[in-house]
């Protein structure tokens, strides 16, 4: 009975460690499922496996010490502490990628895309003009002429008279002028085409003649393979003639009506200016209407003063090169002046053109040494034009580097042809002094404390701008 009873001890205690062991096992496995390093605990905490034996050498010592007659009780599980859940470690924060990309670079990429948005606005603003040329040129011309007249309608009002009979009264003036001006060079072409064809015809024979006395060795039969090349060109070309004659039908009837419409405007302008730009200021932004309000009178004040300076230094240009043509006998000296005066409002370009022309009239009916007069007088006049009466007629407030002036006058005769020479130049310095204005209205702006004209900034390009809350304190 003793034996038996030993016998079912030891088996209980080797249940026990069994069941420890399993116990053991399963909180190893439960720790690495959680991430924990298996068999590390606390300070607090012993290891499965000792606690494991130690509950069973208590089962033995209870089982041995008992009586006789006793049955082995059950094996009992002991319970087991569960391994602490250890933290994982931390997965590295990445930062903002805006952040990472240097402050140069955010800043190109955010201008890049603003340019490019600009670029896309300005093709598709020139496409628009380029379908309503007619119209744009006209209104220009409108603006050019209202600038011009627009100081007679404020004289007229000064002495008493209303404002529509002011502007009737300059408006009627100004056309009358301009169109007496057309028909006076109209009339003398006309008058002085048949003795002009005759002088050109001698002329050409003698520069012939000149050519064959000239070191350049040019025989005759090279001057008759010239013409009759010219002749065969122009009987070969015959339709392209009559399709450019249909076409310059065409040409004048958009001329007449650009007339028209620039007379209507120039009319409606000086009657109901200070309205129409009442209006227009009303469609621009409230946050910028301030800034616009001032360059909008600035900016009539340079036109005005471009255009009474242009006409006031094409009116000195016509009649001292006029004076020297005359004197030098050149036939149509009256039409060649009023073609300079013309063409003034072209600059630079306008100035080399009418004087090219005032030379190549004087050389093909007077000859070398009188084209080289003229030429002399024309490069004077230009000169003194140049040095002397743009600085001190113009003066500052229609100052434009000579680079600006050629760059736009060839953009805008690419883009609208003789109109766009004339308006290219205006528009430039009318630009310039509204683009000054409102850079010095917002640094005063900014100085008065008013802040900054606009949004605030947004974007990759803000994250200089935000203070840094952690080195701040309150």
């Amino acid at each position: 009975m003793a034996k038996r009873e030993g016998w079912l001890g030891r088996l209980g205690n080797r249940l026990n460690r069994m069941e420890a062991r399993l116990n053991e096992r399963r909180a190893e496995v439960e720790a690495e499922a959680s991430g924990d390093l298996p068999g590390c605990g606390g300070p607090g905490r012993a290891p499965a496996g000792r606690a494991a034996s130690a509950g069973a050498a208590v089962s033995g010592a209870s089982s041995a010490s008992g009586t006789a007659t006793a049955v082995a009780a059950p094996p009992v599980a002991v319970p087991v502490a569960p391994a602490p859940h250890l933290a994982a470690p931390a997965a590295p924060t990445r930062p903002d990628p805006a952040s990472v990309v240097p402050w140069g670079m955010r800043v190109a990429a955010e201008a890049s895309w603003r340019l490019l948005l600009l670029a896309g606005m300005l093709w598709v603003l020139m496409k628009v003009i380029s379908e309503v040329r007619l119209v744009v040129l006209a209104f220009a011309a409108a603006m050019l002429v209202t600038a011009m007249l627009q100081p007679f309608v404020v004289r007229l009002r000064r002495l008493g008279l209303p404002r529509g009979l002011a502007t009737a009264v300059t408006a009627i003036l100004g056309f009358v002028v301009i169109g007496l001006v057309g028909w006076f060079v109209v009339w003398q072409v006309m008058e002085n085409l048949d003795d002009l064809s005759d002088r050109v015809r001698d002329g050409i024979n003698e520069l012939k003649l000149w050519a064959l006395d000239s070191p350049f060795h040019v025989t005759e039969k090279q001057i008759n393979d010239i013409a009759k090349n010219l002749s065969e060109t122009i009987g070969t070309n015959t339709e392209q003639i009559t399709s450019a004659g249909l076409q310059g039908v065409t040409v004048l009837v958009e001329v007449l009506t650009g007339i028209l419409l620039a007379m209507f405007s120039t009319l409606f302008l000086l009657y109901d200016g200070k309205r129409i730009w009442t209006w227009a200021l009303g469609l621009v932004p409230a946050a910028a209407r301030a800034g616009v309000a001032g360059a909008g009178p600035r900016a009539w004040r340079t036109l005005t003063a471009y255009v009474r300076g242009t006409v006031i230094v094409a009116l000195i240009d016509a009649i001292f090169i006029g004076l020297g043509i005359y004197f030098l006998d050149v036939p149509m000296a009256v039409p060649l002046a009023v073609f300079i005066f013309l063409f003034a409002f072209i600059p630079l370009v306008g100035a080399v053109v009418s004087g090219a022309l005032a030379v190549v009239v004087a050389l093909v009916t007077q000859g070398v040494f009188t084209a080289l007069m003229v030429l002399l007088v024309v490069l004077a006049v230009q000169q003194i034009e140049g040095h002397v009466l743009q600085p001190f007629i113009l003066g500052r407030a229609v100052r434009v580097h000579p680079l600006a002036v050629v760059l736009s006058v060839a953009a805008g005769g690419m883009i609208a042809g003789i109109g766009g020479a004339v308006v290219a130049v205006p528009l430039v310095a009318v630009t310039n002094t509204v683009v000054g204005y409102l850079k010095a209205y917002s640094r005063d702006q900014h100085h008065l404390g008013a802040g900054m004209i606009g949004p605030a900034p947004h974007g990759s390009t803000a994250l200089g701008a935000v203070p840094d809350r952690e080195n701040t304190t309150p």
